[in-house]
């Protein structure tokens, strides 16, 4: 077989344990820093009392939306990539990560320019009430004034990590993670600017990030090649870009909206400190999140890579490797998540009411994060294999299709311990769609599934 490179030579050849490491501890060490500079940034703020700690958890809706575009274009032209370069069309490649990226910048520009003008009612609707709002405002207005360079990295790093190039662009985000962290506590207590100096120490660790991304571009390290001159928009483009893309925005729209859904209802039934134990809660379980998501990312090219290939016995191996190293890991999450609820919870607040609210739901939702390393590994393997179709549903499921009724129906029945319990609900039902689809994928893959369901499911009933 004819390799592009070093890189898909490795992809196309190494040995897959030895590869998937590879990949993935750069993504996840990358996803790691930037997990815990929101916890950190949320332990700083948190010094300023329980509704500065509510504007973040308000303001954090939107993060997500910027999230989302980026990962549209991102993860959308990643996936094309990889299958580009697994059948050496190193031109389209091209073309495809530059019509990626001026497509993002302009959309970027478009969300600014929108979010400024309705800020206020959508940072109503997310939840923020009104000792809360004034905060989240002054917050928020700076998170959206720099999104644009959020967008734009998000989707280089994508973009290079379906090149093989995972390393440079953990090392790029991990950087301005870093820098993000030493900023906080110099703009917030030593400038004395509160809530705006935790936003302008993201801004500026953002346009640094930025700055190293196009550096990386310039210098043309990079296998990929990012252009004006070669930014292509066709139907054809859009379309492969779209149908794995469009599942990733709706996924992240949806999370973006689920947040908000879960702030609303946390104000109705425990005001204030509902709102921040929540966000406290999202926070904590984001880091897990993206330890797995980050993983789930560093598997992917080589998924897509190795299916465009026709290598399917590799991407067999890597799948099973992947749900068994990733369930250990949020299982041994969980548990700690569980024994330590009321000590991590503490790191954030001293207010007795948030400390009971933020360690019951730690609790609860350690409880079933086990599942997550599974219902992650195939969310990403559908994109990878370019199924729009079942990433699509997957995306739907875990924060739309049965988190949306769950947070509005259980609370009228339980209260806050219906808010609580709203996305553990969501998360089972998801993964036992995930297993479904999975079991549908076999026949394709010619992989048996019930090796890993049975990892998942057996345990869980054990407990």
């Amino acid at each position: 077989m004819k390799f592009v490179n070093e890189r898909t030579r490795m992809m196309g050849e190494g040995k897959i344990s030895s590869v998937l490491v590879k990949f993935a501890v750069p993504a996840i060490m990358g996803m790691l820093v930037m997990a815990l500079y929101n916890v950190v940034d949320t332990i700083f703020v948190g010094k300023l009392g329980t509704s500065a700690i509510g504007a973040t958890a308000v303001a954090f809706p939107i993060y997500m939306l910027i999230v989302a575009i980026g990962q549209t274009f991102g993860a959308g032209a990643a996936s094309y990539i990889s299958r580009l370069l697994g059948m050496n069309k190193k031109e389209e490649a091209d073309r495809t990560a530059s019509t990626a990226f001026f497509s993002a910048l302009i959309l970027a520009v478009f969300f600014v320019i929108t979010g400024l003008i309705f800020l206020e009612p959508i940072l109503k609707v997310f939840g923020a009430t009104d000792t809360i709002l004034p905060l989240a405002l002054a917050y928020t207005r700076i998170i959206l004034a720099g999104s644009v360079f959020g967008i734009l990295n998000m989707t280089m790093n994508n973009m290079l990590r379906a090149e093989g190039s995972v390393l440079q662009g953990a090392a790029i985000i991990t950087t301005g993670a870093l820098l993000n962290i030493i900023l906080d506590p110099i703009f917030i207590f030593g400038l004395n600017l509160g809530v705006r100096g935790a936003a302008i120490a993201t801004i500026i660790s953002q346009f640094t990030a930025f700055s190293l991304f196009l550096l990386f571009h310039m210098k043309k390290k990079g296998h990929v090649k990012i252009s004006i001159r070669k930014f292509y928009p066709s139907k054809n483009r859009y379309t492969e870009i779209i149908k794995v893309g469009l599942p990733v925005f709706i996924y992240q729209f949806l999370s973006s909206a689920s947040l908000g859904l879960i702030n609303t209802q946390a104000a109705v039934y425990g005001g204030d400190q509902a709102v921040a134990a929540m966000g406290i809660t999202c926070r904590v379980f984001m880091v897990g999140m993206f330890i797995v998501l980050g993983y789930s990312k560093g598997f992917q090219p080589n998924a897509g890579y190795n299916y465009g290939a026709g290598l399917v016995e590799r991407v067999r191996e890597s799948v099973r490797l992947s749900v068994l190293w990733t369930t250990i890991f949020t299982a041994v999450f969980g548990v700690i998540t569980m024994i330590f609820s009321q000590q991590i919870a503490y790191w954030f607040s001293v207010d007795t009411q948030v400390l009971e609210i933020a360690s019951r739901s730690l609790f609860i939702w350690g409880a079933v994060f086990p599942i997550f390393g599974f219902f992650s590994i195939y969310s990403h393997l559908f994109l990878a294999l370019g199924k729009g179709k079942e990433g699509g549903i997957l995306s739907l499921s875990k924060v739309g299709i049965f988190f949306i009724p769950a947070i509005l129906i259980i609370p009228g029945l339980f209260g806050l311990d219906g808010v609580i319990f709203s996305q553990p609900v969501a998360d089972l039902l998801s993964a036992l769609l995930a297993a479904i689809l999975a079991f549908r994928l076999r026949n394709e893959l010619g992989q048996n599934v019930k090796k890993t369901i049975k990892l998942i499911t057996v345990p869980a009933l054990k407990r």
